[in-house]
This record gives structure tokens, sequence and C-alpha cells, in this order.
């Protein structure tokens, strides 16, 4: 097991859980990696403040830093933690979150409610293949109950009167942003924009033929890059305290002492 990889999955809504499991597996093999879920009830308003407040209390219990890993919506909020708590993270891994955080497949429904003269079915149904691809009905009804049932517990904080912004911008601890390569939610643009903001170290990866939870279809492939991603950053810091030792040495020969005489 890396001694370097001790990471923490977060999970805002307990229905997308299903599609995190695969990826957690896998780097369970290799790495000691823990999952954080909020759960948004019914008869409290949408605030992620709390939701942040109840993370950081987490956090500050732990030992050490950990590296932080979120999918979608579950990934904001982990960049969101970053900006406000880095010395409490190793690293930040975003799957699926564009460099304009608010833009999300929730914000994307919510848009296609107001063009669309349809029932909330049809545009759910619509949702469907723009985030798994084409399906058969009977499975794009399943997937679009699922939606639902998300849309209904969702921390998001969007909605059919409005739409939040929230700020972009990167972080100062090191960043993995993925994406699917047929992920029309973060397109190429809302992908690339993330270079503005990459520091020596930070890494961008595209998932070869994914969509927007191709961390559920291809979790081995996305499990060895985020490894090696924090084995990188293990030697890293690894050579940095090297480097740091050093100019603490005194050269052979040499007293270290300014007051032998």
């Amino acid at each position: 097991m890396l001694n370097t990889s001790n990471g923490l999955w977060l999970c805002v809504n307990p229905y997308l859980n299903r599609f995190d499991q695969h990826l957690c597996a896998q780097l369970g093999q290799n790495a000691n990696v823990w999952n954080w879920m909020y759960q948004q009830t019914s008869d409290e308003p949408c605030c992620i403040e709390t939701a942040l407040a109840l993370l950081h209390d987490y956090l500050e219990q732990q030992t050490q830093p950990l590296h932080l890993i979120g999918h979608g919506l579950s990934g904001t909020l982990g960049l969101l933690y970053a900006r406000k708590y880095p010395h409490h993270l190793k690293s930040l891994t975003l799957l699926s979150v564009g460099a304009t955080p608010s833009i999300n497949w929730q914000a994307h429904y919510y848009a296609l409610r107001k063009l669309l003269p349809c029932d909330r079915e049809i545009v759910l149904v619509q949702m469907v293949r723009t985030l798994f691809g084409p399906q058969q009905m009977s499975h794009a009804k399943c997937f679009a109950k699922l939606l639902e049932r998300v849309l209904d517990t969702e921390l998001t904080p969007h909605s059919l009167a409005t739409y939040a912004g929230l700020a972009k911008g990167g972080i100062t601890v090191s960043l993995l942003v993925c994406r699917g390569e047929y992920d029309t939610i973060i397109d190429p643009n809302a992908y690339q924009k993330w270079q503005q903001w990459l520091k020596p170290g930070d890494r961008l990866w595209t998932c070869p033929q994914g969509r927007h939870f191709f961390h559920h279809n291809e979790p081995q492939r996305c499990s060895q890059v985020i490894l090696d991603f924090w084995q990188q950053i293990g030697t890293l810091k690894a050579e940095q305290s090297m480097k740091e030792s050093e100019l603490f040495v005194t050269p052979l020969g040499k007293s270290s002492s300014s007051l032998t005489r």
C-alpha cells in the first residue's frame, strides 16, 4: 500500500454513490480511501456552506492532510473547501468539474426545462442520453427516475427560478482534473480553461471514450491515473524535504560553532 495515499472520497448525494463504488474499490487496493457522504434532507434549505462546515469538522479531526476526490457537484464542494482550508489537504482530484464550477449537469437540466415545452420526465430522458449516451428506452426511464431522485435531494444551488454562479479560479494544493472524452457537460472548452490556473505538478487527464460518469465505466484506468498523481506528489515532497535538510548539513572538516578559538 502506498504510504503517501490516504484519500477521502466526497459524495453529496447517496443516489449517485453507486457510480463511485467501482473506482473506490480499485483505489482501495493500493491506498487507504474513506468515504465522506452528505445527505440533503427535504425539509432544510440547500446551503453549501453547511456541507463545507461539516466537512471541515471531519477533516480537522484527522492527524494528517488527505487527498480529496470528488465527482461533479461533490468535486465542486472539494474545490471550495481546498480554497478555504488548503492546509488540511495533500491534493484535490476533480472528476467532471469544469473551470466554471457552477456549470454542471443540473444547470443543463434546468436550462432545458426553460427552453423545451416538455414535462419533467421527457427532459430527464434527454439528460440520460446526454450523460450516459444512447440507451434502450426501458434503461433510459430507469436512469431518469434515478436523476429525478437526485434532483429532489440535491445540494445544488440551481433551480428553475435561479442560477447560482460560483467563483472561477485555482487552488494552492496540487490539482488533478479529469473528464470523459465524450462528456458534453464538461466540454473541451470548459476543460481546457483549467490551463490558466495550473501550477507545476498539476495535471489534466481525459479518459478515452468516457462520458460524464466515466469513472464508473473505467475504474481501473482512472485509479491508475489518480494513484500515479498521488505517488508523484509524495516523491516531490520527499525530494523537497531532502533539499531542505541539506541546507543544515555542516561541511566535513569545519566547525559548526562560532565560539571556537
